[in-house]
């Protein structure tokens, strides 16, 4: 049996990851699980898939799970460095990558660097050290199959490895499609928490209001399928029924189409290159039409940021990516307003005057430190 781990197993992608686990348990056995504090959560998630250990981040939340349960059921494992060490002494051949952020950055590396499949749910990775990631890959041998719908319906389109056009990504557009500018200036966190189709944690929830998550995207779909960022184009897609497409060079073009549900991209990532069943809904395309529009960048300007930044290249992917991690904490916590994320972002690239090609992962961790202190610094100025 396929062993694997779960890096993130308490958010979004995670619980499905697990209500997929629990349907393939006869092909796949759950080595460990990884959270950062929902103790309990992962306890029963752990319990239910007799994981041989769980793992938290937070070392108080590792103690309160310990004095709970004791020596009974998995190892309980605390802490991010006692963590990294048990990843690496894994015998798991796969590793769901879905932790939120930066923070899923070390944790994937160490993976991809004692030779694991990557089951890729964290675009953070990619955007903040995607050279770095896939360098590492290359010489571990390690496979990295995407898990986000979009990527994961390119990767099916991909799969007759024939030449490609370009790759259009679909955007349901979040909450605030068709807004101006000016509708945005008194948006509430209630409001951009209100996203039309996916059920998602806060951070990325947010980032599909602003469009960055898009813009995130675009930069991971550079990494991931090795093309340029001339051959990758967005589309408003309100369904998020077809979740991507790709042109081919005689033109025709290839759909991967769902419904709005992580369990498909999960269960692909991890039967691949098999598909086995799983008991989905069936499509219906009469249930509604499926309309296609172009973003408004103007409004949006998150996909031009990002797409200028990937162009860019060196360290600057990594500068916009914690700052935009910053200033959406920043948003969520109410301390700005939501049209002052992007511009912390600009300001911060603006300030960024050391960009190179990364070499080291310390250069990666020294620019994302970088960022971070200069977005809290420039956020002083947007403060509500």
């Amino acid at each position: 049996m396929t062993q694997i781990i779960v890096l993130g197993a308490t958010g979004s992608v995670g619980e499905t990851a697990f209500r997929v686990l629990q349907h393939d348990a006869d092909r796949i056995r759950v080595d460990g699980l990884v959270a950062h504090s929902n103790f309990e959560r992962l306890w029963e998630m752990g319990t239910t898939l007799h994981a041989n250990w769980v793992g938290l981040t937070d070392t108080e939340a590792a103690m309160k799970l310990r004095a709970q349960h004791g020596s009974r059921g998995p190892r309980i494992i605390a802490g991010f460095d006692a963590i990294l060490e048990e990843i690496a002494s894994s015998p798991a051949e796969k590793v769901i990558g879905a932790m939120t952020g930066f923070a899923g950055l070390l944790p994937t590396l160490t993976a991809i660097r004692y030779g694991k499949d990557i089951l890729l749910a964290n675009k953070e990775t990619m955007v903040a050290a995607g050279d770095l990631v896939r360098q590492a890959a290359k010489t571990s041998g390690s496979h990295i199959i995407p898990v986000d719908s979009e990527h994961s319906a390119i990767f099916q389109c991909l799969a007759l490895d024939q030449p490609l056009r370009r790759i259009v990504l679909t955007c349901s557009g979040g909450p605030f499609r068709g807004r101006t500018r000016k509708d945005l200036v008194n948006v509430r966190v209630e409001d951009a928490l209100k996203h039309p189709n996916w059920a998602m944690g806060a951070k990325i929830t947010v980032d599909s209001a602003t469009l960055m998550n898009k813009g995130l995207e675009i930069i991971e779909a550079h990494h991931l399928f090795d093309v340029t960022y001339d051959q990758i184009d967005v589309v408003i897609h309100p369904q998020s029924v077809v979740h991507s497409l790709v042109e081919f060079v005689d033109g025709a073009t290839m759909a991967q189409l769902g419904w709005p549900d992580m369990a498909v991209p999960v269960q692909v990532a991890l039967s691949w290159p098999e598909r086995w069943p799983l008991p989905q809904e069936p499509l219906d395309l009469t249930r509604q039409p499926l309309t296609f529009e172009p973003p408004d960048t103007e409004t949006f300007e998150s996909l031009r940021i990002a797409r200028e930044a990937g162009r860019i290249g060196g360290l600057v992917p990594t500068v916009l990516n914690a700052a935009n991690e910053v200033a959406v904490s920043l948003f969520l916590s109410r301390e700005i307003g939501f049209l002052s994320i992007i511009d912390i972002i600009k300001d911060v690239l603006q300030d960024f005057r050391d960009n190179r090609p990364v070499v080291t992962l310390e250069d990666i961790l020294d620019a994302d430190q970088w960022a971070r202190q200069d977005a809290v610094r420039v956020a002083r100025r947007y403060q509500q």
